[in-house]
């Protein structure tokens, strides 16, 4: 005998189920045995501890730093820790002069270099390029061989005033003689240079040697910043890997200025510095005048390097550059006992929420239980593999999140049940219950939902920290509640409807007509039920007047108003009728 239309779709829903949970296991499997993925969600900082660490603000002599300028480095520090993949993170001023980063677990050396890098970023035009000096050492640990200095056509005492800040004017004998003795390996990261002054400084490699002009564009000029690989005009990737900046209003219209007199000049003139945090990370020669403000950094970069320069740039550059005060490892601020107690609630709160079904649906709520069973599955292999992907980490307050899910999931299933008990109270059969129930539990469900979606992802949008935790959480189960009741609870509910015990309304079921009072006739109309003890109503008759709408509420008090009336009016014709056979008699 073949299968009825209901019974394929619930199968073929629980089928889809089993994949995604399937699919879920395979992946995080996948992370466990090639990429150090684990089966236990990773903690925050206040369950595991993990890495602080200190920055002070480099300030020039008189300099003081204000809470403005704090505030400000505190949310693009947490902008750029939030863009590695960590979660959790805390970020805080300390004394009104430093700020901490608190980092769960171990960190890597991406994420550090996006913390401790200041990316005090700078565009400075070229006045001098040459080799450094035998004592210079190279990146790659080696010495560079001497070579002659400056460019031959320095003045060694300018006679005017600098026009423009590629003019060699600026080139005093005092920073002459600084070019001359200056070791690469001097250079001081924790010095801020002057931005209208010219600078010595080299390569980050150490493989050059510059004299700098002052700063004509500044990094807080940069409104986005992107990765990629370089494209020929064709379209073809060369796999050199590149930062691509773009300029605000400001940034576009000094940037077309600058490269439009360098594109002019001749040798190491016609370079622009790119200069991050005292030190020239790329100094490009200007081949064309750039007038869109969106210029490309290329030099030696990989795809993490890109990635994290575009990144710093990003999220702006700092008001302030900083140095590491300290790193050092953290202990838990809340640790192991606090997340057995909040484990431990999640429990008592199961049992609770199991009470309650089994009491108000009898085995029905069985059906209750085993979607929270698979709910809790889904959550757990999504944060698992959320862990393993994108950097989540499971705080106090993401346990606490879940553990209001527990009441938001069980009400959807209640939602549904309520709407298949209303349907056999209007007198239908199990299954036609279940599938009209289910269309009107459904819109209902997606209202509720809905709602809850939105105010997760407004309080995601809106917190920081923990609080972030928390929304993430609900959100995430608020999806997999939805996802539960289309692909389990339903389909189980149509499965259940070809059972005899079911069908056939048990008292045990939870769905037995009598019991639910079923004296429905339609809709605010009443069948008689007969009550064995004459003047005492049936269990079914005040079920059903229980769950009377106040309409039909309404409804019936009017048609017993007019029976009252019916019944007065009859006894005072009786009453007039005697009277009057006794005038007559």
């Amino acid at each position: 005998m073949a299968k009825s239309t209901p019974v394929k779709k619930a199968w073929r829903s629980l089928t889809w189920l089993g994949v995604v949970v399937l699919g879920l296991i395979a992946l995080n499997l996948t992370g466990v045995l090639t990429a150090g993925a684990s089966w236990a969600p990773k903690l925050a900082l206040d369950l595991e501890g993990g890495t602080q660490i200190i920055l002070a603000p480099k300030l020039a002599s008189g300099q003081t730093v204000s809470t403005e300028q704090l505030n400000q480095a505190v949310s693009i520090i947490r902008q750029r820790v939030d863009a590695s993949g960590v979660s959790e993170a805390e970020i805080n001023t300390q004394g009104g002069q430093n700020v901490v980063v608190s980092i769960p677990g171990a960190i890597d050396d991406e994420t550090r270099n996006r913390i401790e890098s200041s990316a005090k970023l700078e565009f400075r035009a070229v006045l001098v390029a040459g080799q450094p000096s035998a004592q210079s050492v190279g990146g790659d640990g080696s010495t560079a061989s001497p070579s002659a200095t400056p460019d031959p056509n320095l003045p060694s005492t300018p006679t005017v005033s600098p026009t423009d800040a590629s003019d060699l004017n600026q080139i005093t004998p005092a920073l002459q003689a600084k070019y001359d003795a200056f070791n690469c390996a001097d250079v001081d990261p924790t010095v801020v240079a002057p931005s209208d002054k010219p600078l010595v400084t080299c390569e980050t490699d150490g493989s050059v040697k510059y004299v700098l002009g002052p700063v004509e564009v500044s990094g807080e000029n940069i409104s986005d910043a992107t990765n990629g690989q370089v494209t020929t005009q064709t379209g073809a990737t060369t796999g050199e890997w590149a930062v691509n900046i773009v300029f605000d209003g400001t940034g576009t219209k000094a940037f077309s200025t600058v490269t439009t007199r360098l594109s002019g000049l001749q040798g190491a003139q016609n370079q622009f510095a790119i200069v991050l945090d005292g030190k020239v990370i790329s100094a490009p020669r200007t081949l064309a005048v750039i007038t869109d403000g969106k210029p490309q950094i290329t030099g030696n970069f990989t795809q993490e390097s890109s990635k994290v320069l575009a990144d710093q740039l990003k999220f702006g550059a700092l008001p302030l550059s900083f140095n590491v005060q300290s790193s050092d490892t953290i202990s838990a601020t809340l640790g192991s006992s606090q997340l057995q107690g909040g484990l431990i609630a999640g429990i008592i709160g199961l049992i609770l929420v199991a009470i309650y079904t089994l009491f108000q649906y009898r085995l029905l709520g069985l059906v209750t239980l085993a979607s929270l069973v698979v709910a809790g599955v889904l959550t757990y292999l999504v944060i698992l593999v959320m862990s393993w992907r994108e950097g989540y980490r499971l705080s106090l307050a993401g346990v606490a999140g879940l553990i209001v899910a527990i009441g938001f999931t069980a009400d959807s299933f209640i939602i549904y049940f309520e709407r298949v008990r209303d349907e056999l109270r209007d007198g239908r059969g199990l299954e036609s219950a279940v599938e009209a129930g289910w269309k009107r539990a459904l819109r209902t469900v997606y209202a509720a939902k809905g709602t809850n979606l939105l105010a997760a992802i407004v309080l995601y949008i809106l917190a920081v920290g923990n609080v972030r935790g928390f929304a993430f959480t609900l959100g995430l189960t608020t999806v997999i509640d939805v996802l539960v009741v289309i692909l389990f609870t339903h389909p189980m509910l149509q499965l259940l409807a070809q059972t005899r015990f079911f069908s056939s309304g048990h008292p045990l079921s939870g769905l037995d007509p009598n019991a639910l009072g079923a004296v429905y006739r339609g809709r605010a109309e009443f069948r008689k039920t007969i009550s064995p003890v004459p003047g005492k109503a049936t269990g079914s008759a005040r079920e059903a007047a229980k769950r009377q709408t106040i309409a039909e509420r309404k409804a019936a008090e009017m048609a017993g108003a007019g029976a009252r009336s019916t019944t007065s009016s009859g006894a005072d014709s009786a009453q007039k009728t005697n009277q009057n056979d006794g005038k007559d008699s």
